[in-house]
């Protein structure tokens, strides 16, 4: 299934899923405040890559 992805869409992924796994992480050590900031990276982040797509798309047609 990741033989797809490039290499930009894998940093992506990992970016989103680590940044979740530390929200996660702030958040079980009593940091609501800060898991709630770093949680909110992860749409961010895959919306990014969604774009990045959509150009590449555009530029290819």
């Amino acid at each position: 299934m990741f033989y797809k992805f490039n290499l930009t869409d894998k940093l992506l992924f990992i970016a989103a899923f680590a940044s979740l796994v530390y929200s996660e992480i702030l958040f079980f050590n009593g940091h609501e405040n800060h898991a709630i900031f770093i949680g909110l990276w992860v749409p961010s982040i895959l919306c990014f890559g969604i774009y990045l797509h959509l150009i590449k798309r555009k530029k290819n047609d």
